[in-house]
Formats: C-alpha cells, sequence, structure tokens
C-alpha cells in the first residue's frame, strides 16, 4: 500500500440494525463535508483535515484504514471512532497505544476525531459543536471516500470517556457499542462541576464555558448528562471502568487523586443503569489512577465487546 488519494465511494451507507431513523442524524452533511489532501503518516494511517461547519473551522481526523482496503475496493467497512481526552489531541491514541498493531489484521475503520484542547465533545455555550463534528461530519466523510458501513462504536478515555456514553445515549442507536475509561459519566454529582472548572482553567478558558452555571442551567447541564440520558443506551453494548485512586493507590497523588474523584460518577451512573435494567459490563478496581498505564489495559478488556457489536472475531 502506498500514499494515495482515496477514491469518492457514492454508495448508500450500510445501516445499522433499526438505524434508518438516523439517516438525519449522519447523512445531513454528506454533500457539504470536505477533506482537504491527506496527509499519509504510514501505510494505513493517515490524517485528513476536515473544513467543518459545526467548528466553523478546519478540524482534524486519524484514520487507521484496513490492511485490505486497497486489495479489496468492494467491501465496506465498520468503524471504530476513539475519544481522545483533556489536554491531549486526536493523536493521543496512536502515540499512546499499540492501535495500528492492534487493528493490522482486523477488517476495519479506526477514527480518531479532534475535539478541542479539553476533550469535551459536546455543544458548547458559543455554539461550537463538537458532537456534530463527530457525530455528523465525520462519519459523512468516512462513509463517502473511505468505503465506512453504518455500523459503529465509541470508546474514550476521560472527557473522551465522557462523550462516548454521552454520544450514544443522546443518540440512540447511533452506535452499537460504547465503552468509558475513567470517564465523567454523572456531571451533576457533586464534585464534578469543579473537574469541568479545573479543565477549562488549566486551558485558559472561562469558567462556565460548557454548558453554563450548573445550578442556573441545570436543564442544560442534565440534557448532555449521560447518567440522566442513560434511558437512551438501552440496547447498545456498554463497558464501564474506573480506579479507585488514592485509597490503595501507589502514591502518584495528582492521577490518583482525580481517577478518585471520578469514582462516584461511575458508580452512580452504573447504578442507574442496573435501574433501568440496562445491562453493562463494569470493571472497578482499587487504587489505579487517570492515565495510559491503566486505560490500554482497558480497551483490552473491552475489545471482546466493541469486536462483537462490530461484528468482527475477537
Amino acid at each position: 500500500m502506498h500514499p494515495r488519494t482515496p477514491a469518492v465511494s457514492r454508495r448508500a451507507v450500510t445501516r445499522a440494525a433499526a438505524a434508518a431513523s438516523l439517516a438525519v442524524l449522519f447523512g445531513a452533511t454528506a454533500a457539504t463535508t470536505r477533506a482537504r489532501a491527506a496527509t499519509w503518516l504510514g501505510p494505513r494511517t493517515l490524517d485528513v483535515s476536515v473544513a467543518s461547519a459545526a467548528l466553523g473551522r478546519s478540524a482534524p481526523v486519524r484514520l487507521i484504514l484496513p490492511s485490505s482496503f486497497d486489495d479489496r475496493p468492494g467491501p465496506t467497512y465498520p468503524v471504530l471512532y476513539l475519544l481522545h481526552g483533556a489536554h491531549d489531541d486526536y493523536t493521543s491514541w496512536t502515540r499512546e497505544t499499540d492501535i495500528e498493531a492492534f487493528t493490522a489484521d482486523r477488517d476495519l475503520i479506526v477514527a480518531m476525531p479532534d475535539a478541542g484542547p479539553t476533550g469535551i465533545p459536546t455543544v458548547w455555550r458559543d455554539g461550537t459543536d463538537y458532537e456534530a463534528f463527530q457525530l455528523q461530519e465525520v462519519p459523512a466523510l468516512l462513509a463517502r471516500d473511505y468505503r465506512a458501513s453504518g455500523v459503529r462504536a465509541v470508546a474514550g478515555v476521560s472527557t473522551g470517556g465522557y462523550g462516548a456514553m454521552a454520544h450514544a445515549a443522546r443518540h440512540p442507536g447511533a452506535f452499537t457499542a460504547a465503552a468509558s475509561y475513567s470517564g465523567i459519566l454523572d456531571t451533576t454529582a457533586p464534585g464534578v462541576p469543579p473537574v469541568f472548572d479545573a479543565i477549562l482553567a488549566r486551558e485558559n478558558l472561562a469558567f462556565l464555558s460548557v454548558w453554563g452555571n450548573p445550578v442556573l442551567d441545570l436543564p442544560t447541564w442534565r440534557d448532555f448528562d449521560p447518567q440522566a440520558r442513560a434511558a437512551g443506551l438501552r440496547g447498545t453494548g456498554l463497558y464501564v471502568s474506573n480506579g479507585s485512586g488514592v485509597i490503595g493507590g501507589s502514591g502518584d497523588l495528582y492521577p490518583e487523586a482525580l481517577e478518585s474523584a471520578l469514582w462516584p460518577s461511575a458508580h452512580s451512573f452504573t447504578a442507574t443503569l442496573a435501574l433501568l435494567g440496562i445491562p453493562v459490563t463494569t470493571h472497578y478496581y482499587s487504587g489505579g489512577a487517570h492515565s495510559w498505564d491503566y486505560w490500554r489495559r482497558e480497551f483490552t478488556s473491552s475489545w471482546p465487546l466493541l469486536a462483537g457489536a462490530l461484528g468482527l472475531p475477537e
């Protein structure tokens, strides 16, 4: 395989079961989303700059294509979306994991879209819409240019774990599976809004610039809260993992304290799923930290669920 410009595919997108109602969501921007020339980083890995109306700027997405992409021009492929965390970017999954080698013999596309410096893929108060970018514009591009099917799963770390569950909950049927590794899953839980404040402060962004005040603008916070929207996850394969952090930790205080802060939120989220009768695979472990040392392991543990939802062998 060698660097090339992908042929434009005009085949209709294969939709997942019961996903006909998502045609508007995933097809609305198919005629308008345009990508600049791809930058090839290896035989299967490339960066694409997407001219995004939702963001009002061009934004990147890193793709890993199947090894068979050139040799088998007919098939369409399921897509695994991997979302990055705060203070990181769309390159994190290839930088911190072996995702390229892991998927070398698997017939799927891996898409790693940008979510900005905070990694919070939502609709911001100023109208910046990372949700539309990730759920409309990127899928439209993949269907048109890279033979992506309508079968999708999503996984993310930290704020990307929030995004994985929020996207799946707010758009039932959009994904066959969603996995969160140390994600923010109950955004209105005590102690969680200050976590958002700290993320914004570190990026020199104004407080309340995501969804406003967590008290005065509570309906907006709940609208984007995976726990409040948990009923939308019925029928989606789910995986949630979180460490206890400081309690049982190794002494690396800051990442362990952050992991501890998210521990109650994760339990609250999965307890709500249990009340709703929605199955979820959980891995709660003693200690741990908010870091890739743990997230790499959790991705591997969640792979059988993700693979099954994507129609792939383990």
